[in-house]
């Protein structure tokens, strides 16, 4: 049996899959695969963690593959392999040299930037898949996770908003208001200043409402695109926002997407509401209509 020993100043997935790959290379005839044993060790980022590795690889006959940004940790975890005799193969080190070269500069040689991108990452995807399941109101019982709530009537962006804003790491819940139907009660047991409400002039709403209507090839569009009943179902959604003086109302009249989103998020940011971080010591009395 080989013996292969990964090190890496990380987790070693880098390492792993890279090591991965090439032993497809060096499968048999059969397609079996040769007779290794992995030993992974994560997190070296220290000069005195390289005596007891390299002891323990001699003593195994390995060949030890790593990936450590800090020259000084790199070079010590070589100079200490081939005093042993140990063979080694640098996977990140000619490659940020040659980099270096190439752009003019050195690199930042900080451990781990590439497990936070990931993390940033996963958050992301892990915001977006909240955010497509809470969509139009759809399943509650998760409301307590969300970053923001988004309330409104139809046609007021709600979903596209929401959308946009989980690309950045929120997860969003979109509520829609419908004339005569009252609110989930659910949204009075979570933190009322994560509410956020849309509005919308009448007449600039009614056009948006007639030319959906016409994308989907009906002429009458009924109440939906009637200017009076459009109007009543603003003035009714104005009345819930002014009940509750917490929720921010913004105005979506003639804004792009990305002009909302960023104004929603400079007003979390005031708050202290930005997703991951602590409400422990968020301040309870800031209002955006006082």
């Amino acid at each position: 049996m080989k013996k292969v020993y990964i090190v890496s100043d990380g987790t070693g997935e880098t390492a792993a899959q890279m090591v991965k790959a090439a032993m497809i290379q060096f499968q048999k005839d059969k397609g079996e695969e040769l007779d290794v044993y992995f030993t992974r060790h994560k997190n070296v980022r220290e000069t005195a963690q390289i005596e007891g590795i390299c002891e323990e690889a001699a003593d195994a006959k390995a060949l030890i593959i790593y990936t450590i940004v800090s020259p000084e940790v790199r070079t010590a975890l070589a100079d200490c392999a081939k005093s042993k005799g140990i063979e080694c193969v640098d996977l990140i080190g000619p490659l940020l040299a040659g980099l270096a070269g190439h752009f003019g500069y050195e690199p930042k040689s900080i451990a781990g930037l590439l497990h936070n991108v990931n993390e940033a990452y996963f958050r992301r995807i892990d915001a977006m898949e909240y955010t497509v399941s809470h969509d139009d109101g759809r399943d509650l019982s998760r409301l307590g996770e969300a970053d923001l709530v988004i309330l409104g009537i139809s046609r007021t962006s709600k979903t596209p908003l929401s959308m946009y804003l989980s690309q950045q790491g929120w997860k969003v819940v979109n509520i829609p208001i419908i004339h005569g139907f009252q609110i989930p009660d659910e949204l009075f047991q979570i933190d009322q200043r994560k509410i956020i409400c849309l509005t919308i002039d009448p007449e600039n709403l009614t056009t948006i409402r007639r030319n959906r209507l016409s994308r989907l090839g009906q002429n009458r569009g009924g109440e939906y695109a009637d200017p009076d009943k459009v109007n009543d179902e603003i003035v009714y959604a104005d009345e819930i926002f002014k009940k509750n003086r917490k929720w921010a109302v913004f105005n979506v009249t003639g804004k792009a997407l990305e002009e909302t989103a960023a104004e929603i998020i400079r007003l979390m940011a005031s708050r202290r509401l930005t997703p991951m971080a602590s409400l422990e010591n968020t301040p309870s009395d800031l209002n955006p209509r006082s």
